[in-house]
C-alpha cells in the first residue's frame, strides 16, 4: 500500500533526498522555512528501519515537542516563533492537556508577584478577546472555558507555523550516543518516525526522557507512592444562584469570596481548613450513601460561558492506585468513575441547587498530580521553597504552596515571597538535545507539589521553546544552553527582575 505522509523539509534537504533514500534517512534542515513533499505521485518519502521494518519519517524538523498540554503547547509555539521548524505531538484531539481534556479548570494562582511571563499574559488576553474574562478580582485564579482555550491554542499554533499531530502517541526513541535522533510514534496510519535536532519532553510523565535513558524518580522518596489521581467531570443543570444562596448566605461559607459567575465550593476532610460543606459530606458516610473515600474531598468551580455548569475537582482516587503503574492506573479509571457517580448522585439528592443536575462530561484523562520526574543537572528540593531560592538561570518564579495531597500541605510563603526554577532543572547530562518541561522536571516529590500548577508549567514550556531555538541558532546543545547568556530581550524571564 502506498504511503501518503506529508513531509515538511527544506529545499536543501529535498535536493539531498534522492541520494539518501537508499540509506533510509531524511536529514534535518536548518532553522527557517520548510517545503512539503508528498509521497504520492512516485516521489520518494523519507524512511527508516525500526524493529526490523521500514517506517516512514513523517517529519524532519528543528524541534519536536512531545505532549500538547499547557507546557508543551507553550514550548512549541515559542520555538516556532523564534524561527525553529516545529512539530507538536498530541495523543488526544485537543491541545491543552489537563486544562482541556482533564477538566482541570480554572488555573490556580502562583501567589508570586509579577509571575506572568509574556506567553501566560498573552493567553489570558486572548481569552478576553474571545469573551472570557479570566479574573474575578478576588481569587487571583484564571477562570477559563476549555473549548475556548483549545481553540486559542489552535490559533496560536497556526499563526506560529507549528505542525500539530493529533491522535499520535510517542512509543519509543532512537538514541545515538548522547543524542536523541528520532522518536517513534503511533499515528492513525500506523508507526512512523519524527526526526528533530532538539526534542522537548512535555509528556507530563517524562516518557521521552525515560525512553532515551535519562535517570528518573517516581513517587514520594519515603513511600514510593504517587500523589493521588483524580477523575474530574462536569455537571450541568445546576441552579448556580440557588447554590450560592445556600452555601454563601445560609451556611455563611466565606472561603470563596467571589460571586457568580465566579463561584466555587469545596470541602477537604484531611486539611486544616474547615469547610461548611464537610458536614453534608460526612452525613453521606453516616447514611451509607457515600464511602469515606468519596467524602474526603469535593470541589467544584463554575465555568465561564457554560451557564449552570460546574467543573468538579473530584473524586480524589485513593493513593493505593498508582499514576505510574499501567495496570493500577487502568483500574483507577473504573474505580474513579464509580466514585464520580456516587458523589454526583449524592449532591443531586442533598445539595440545594443541584436538584436538576446531571453529569454532562467526563474528563478524557485522569488528573495525575505527579508520576515520573527526571534527575537533571539541577535538582530542586523542599528547602528551595522555604529559602525562596534564586538562580542566575531562572526561567520563572512561583509561590504556590506545597500541595502534596496525602503527604504534606505546607504553609504559604510570606506575601511577596517566591522561589525560582532554574534552566538546569529542565535538562540532563545524559542526552544533549533534550529539554524537559512541566510537572516532570528535575525536582523532589515535595518541591514538585509546589511547581506543578498550570501557569508555572506554561512559563517553563515558554522558556524551553525559546532555549531550544536559541541553541539551534547558535550551534549549542540544548543541555549546554546558558539561559542567562540569551539576550534579556529574548528571554521570557530575567532572574531578579520578574517577567520581561
Amino acid at each position: 500500500m502506498e504511503k501518503s505522509f506529508s513531509i515538511p523539509i527544506s529545499r536543501r534537504d529535498f535536493m539531498k533526498m534522492a541520494g539518501m533514500a537508499a540509506a533510509g534517512v531524511l536529514a534535518g534542515g536548518s532553522i527557517g522555512g520548510a517545503g512539503t513533499v508528498n509521497a504520492a505521485g512516485g516521489r520518494t518519502s523519507g524512511a527508516m528501519t525500526y524493529a526490523g521494518k521500514e517506517i516512514p519519517v513523517l517529519f524532519s524538523v528543528d524541534v519536536c515537542v512531545a505532549g500538547g498540554g499547557p507546557s508543551g503547547t507553550a514550548a512549541a509555539i515559542m520555538a516556532a516563533r523564534n524561527g525553529a521548524r516545529t512539530v507538536l505531538v498530541e495523543r488526544g484531539v485537543a491541545l491543552g492537556g489537563l486544562a482541556v481534556l482533564g477538566c482541570v479548570y480554572p488555573f490556580m494562582q502562583t501567589h508570586a508577584p509579577d509571575s506572568d511571563t509574556p506567553y501566560v499574559a498573552e493567553v489570558k488576553e486572548r481569552l478576553r478577546q474571545h469573551g472570557i474574562e479570566p479574573f474575578d478580582g478576588v481569587t487571583q485564579q484564571t477562570w477559563h472555558n476549555p473549548e475556548i482555550l483549545t481553540l486559542i491554542y489552535d490559533e496560536m499554533c497556526a499563526e506560529a507555523g507549528v505542525e500539530v499531530l493529533f491522535q499520535t502517541v510517542v512509543v519509543d526513541t532512537v538514541v545515538e550516543g548522547r543524542t536523541l535522533t528520532a522518536c517513534i510514534v503511533q499515528t492513525i496510519a500506523g508507526l512512523a518516525a519524527i526526526r528533530a535536532k532538539t526534542f522537548i519532553d512535555s509528556t507530563g510523565d517524562a516518557f521521552l526522557s525515560r525512553s532515551a535513558g535519562v535517570p528518573y524518580e517516581r513517587g514520594y522518596e519515603k513511600t514510593g507512592k504517587n500523589q493521588p489521581l483524580s477523575f474530574r467531570f462536569e455537571m450541568g443543570g445546576i441552579d448556580i444562584d440557588r447554590l450560592y444562596q445556600h452555601v454563601a448566605v445560609e451556611l455563611q461559607e466565606d472561603w470563596c469570596k467571589s460571586k457568580p459567575p465566579y463561584f466555587e465550593i469545596a470541602e477537604a476532610m484531611h486539611r486544616k481548613q474547615r469547610y461548611k460543606l464537610e458536614e453534608l459530606m460526612a452525613k453521606g458516610v453516616e447514611t451509607g450513601e457515600l464511602t469515606q473515600e468519596e467524602a474526603e474531598y469535593m470541589q467544584g468551580y463554575t465555568i465561564l460561558g457554560k451557564n449552570g455548569v460546574m467543573s468538579m475537582n473530584c473524586p480524589e482516587i485513593p493513593v493505593k492506585f498508582s499514576a505510574s503503574d499501567p495496570v493500577s492506573y487502568s483500574k483507577a479509571v473504573a474505580y474513579g468513575r464509580r466514585m464520580m457517580h456516587h458523589i454526583a448522585d449524592y449532591l443531586i439528592r442533598h445539595l440545594p441547587g443541584f436538584e436538576n443536575a446531571f453529569i454532562s462530561r467526563e474528563a478524557a484523562m485522569l488528573g495525575a498530580r505527579e508520576s515520573w520526574r527526571i534527575r537533571g543537572k539541577h535538582y530542586l528540593v523542599e528547602d528551595d521553597y522555604h529559602n525562596q531560592s534564586r538562580f542566575t538561570d531562572a526561567v520563572c518564579r512561583t509561590a504556590w504552596f506545597i500541595d502534596a495531597h496525602g503527604e504534606k500541605v505546607s504553609e504559604k510563603l510570606p506575601k511577596g515571597g517566591f522561589y525560582e526554577i532554574p534552566y538546569g532543572s529542565l535538562v540532563a547530562e545524559e542526552i544533549e538535545n533534550l529539554i524537559v518541561t512541566g510537572r516532570c522536571i528535575s525536582a523532589s516529590f515535595i518541591l514538585q507539589a509546589s511547581m506543578r500548577i498550570q501557569p508555572t508549567c506554561m512559563s517553563i514550556g515558554e522558556a524551553a521553546g525559546i532555549a531550544a531555538a536559541w541553541g539551534l541558532s547558535k550551534g549549542i546543545a540544548a543541555n549546554a544552553v546558558k539561559w542567562e547568556a540569551i539576550p534579556a530581550k529574548k528571554r521570557s524571564y530575567v532572574s531578579g527582575e520578574g517577567a520581561k
